[in-house]
């Protein structure tokens, strides 16, 4: 599906936001999909306790640009190469996979390397989570 044109105006990207596991606090999560939509982009908000699963799903089904996972559990380590992993799967290797949370430092690397691409460690503005994923994301 293309995402450039329709009727002379560019279509806004599509953003899912998601909470998985049995993490309950979506403060965060709401802040910056109220920015991303400030910012012109279409957010899909899947809401509390989602499975890996069901957030690769609902990507799927919304065809979206970018995935933004909060995630405050400490179960970061192995839901998010889940997640990753059944993007592969899936062949949605073109949809960009945004983190922010409770994530220490020295996790950030491997979490890259399961495909994540970029983490929001506490204190990061919502303008560097816009800018990031308007620069990065699939047009």
């Amino acid at each position: 599906m293309t995402r450039w044109k329709n009727d002379s105006r560019i279509l806004p990207l599509r953003v899912l936001v998601a909470k998985p596991g049995l993490d309950g606090h979506d403060r965060g999560a709401k802040i910056v999909a109220r920015a991303l939509r400030d910012a012109g982009m279409e957010v899909i908000y899947t809401g509390l306790r989602q499975t890996p699963e069901q957030i690769v799903r609902a990507a799927l089904d919304e065809d979206v640009a970018a995935i933004g996972i909060s995630i405050l559990s400490g179960a970061h380590n192995t839901i998010l190469p889940r997640i990753c992993q059944l993007m592969r799967e899936h062949q949605m290797d073109d949809v960009l996979v945004v983190v922010g949370g409770i994530i220490p430092d020295d996790d950030i690397p491997a979490l890259k390397q399961a495909g994540v691409s970029e983490v929001f460690q506490p204190g990061a503005s919502t303008e560097t989570i816009v800018d990031f994923i308007r620069t990065h994301a699939r047009r």
